[in-house]
């Protein structure tokens, strides 16, 4: 599952439109502020892997106020210290919640008035969440994909890497584009351009001025295969938007294409990371083959 799938919401504000962080939203749920940053950055420490998502924001925005665009951290808090947090951005997203955490999260989550386009984590926080939310959201899920193998990499690959992939560049935008958008509909029966796709353009472009988009060329110029690091921190990578062009299926270039992006991906961070659909037969096999473990279970709702 690749977050450059988000597509862009509507927005809207609860009858407080704007949040410096430090308000109430319950017994025990407050908007995180500047001062709960250290707190914030300790909960991600117990699971850097799980909390990627959060570790990220958290290192482009170096605090845990909200954004000028309107996100925010919510903390539920217990005997004065942080317990657990939910990020409230295009998406929602747990850092180390479990099943109490989902009647508190859900009643914040629905003062706040807004739209999502995911709710996206471990399974055991994702799933109660949305249980408790569902009576009463505004949004229907038009997918819930209800296990995810969380899967981890902290060696070097257990193959030999393809020579042939490499990072794609400005000038591999006009194919990478297309592939990603193939995927995109594969996954989820719909374009990302059809609306003209502004956001979904500027992601790839952002992914490849990076250098976390990884393609394998035919002589042609066209995809053979392609993926990109999704989320960076410097605990750990997330890839995603792992993808062969349908025409190259079979011909054996997924296992070394992935063993070659994940020895890139330990080269910026100690462990690397993925999550994938249960269901996925095919994928789950070349992931164990190129030495991934599962270490956990991911759930997403898509609205």
């Amino acid at each position: 599952m690749s977050r450059i799938l988000s597509r862009a919401v509507p927005w809207f504000p609860a009858p407080k439109a704007r949040y410096t962080g430090g308000e109430q939203l319950g017994d025990t749920i407050r908007v995180l502020a500047a001062e709960d940053t250290p707190a914030l950055r300790g909960l991600i420490a117990r699971d850097p892997v799980a909390n990627i998502f959060m570790d990220a924001q958290l290192a482009a925005t170096g605090t845990a106020a909200p954004t000028a665009g309107g996100s925010l951290v919510l903390g539920r808090f217990d005997a004065g210290e942080l317990a657990s947090a939910l990020w409230v951005g295009a998406n929602l997203v747990p850092v180390q919640a479990g099943p109490a955490d989902a009647v508190p999260y859900a009643t914040a989550v629905l003062a706040l008035h807004r739209n999502f386009s995911s709710l996206f984590g471990p399974s055991r926080a994702v799933l109660p969440l949305w249980d408790s939310l569902r009576p009463e959201s505004r949004q229907h899920a038009f997918d819930v994909r209800a296990r995810q193998p969380l899967m981890v990499l902290d060696q070097q690959p257990a193959i030999l890497p393809s020579t042939r992939v490499r990072r794609s560049t400005s000038r591999d935008y006009d194919a990478v584009l297309p592939a990603c958008a193939a995927m995109f509909q594969e996954e989820l029966g719909y374009s990302p351009l059809d609306a003209g796709g502004s956001f979904y353009r500027s992601r790839v472009r952002t992914l490849i001025h990076q250098g976390h988009s990884f393609v394998d060329t035919a002589a042609d110029g066209s995809i053979r295969f392609k993926a990109e690091l999704g989320t960076v921190s410097r605990h750990a990578t997330q890839i995603q938007g792992v993808w062969v062009a349908p025409a190259h299926r079979g011909e054996g270039l997924a296992a070394p294409a992935m063993a070659a992006v994940a020895g890139s991906a330990l080269a910026l961070a100690p462990v690397t990371s993925l999550y994938v659909n249960d269901y996925n037969a095919a994928a789950l096999a070349t992931y164990r083959r190129v030495g991934f473990e599962q270490v956990g279970e991911f759930a997403t709702v898509l609205f």
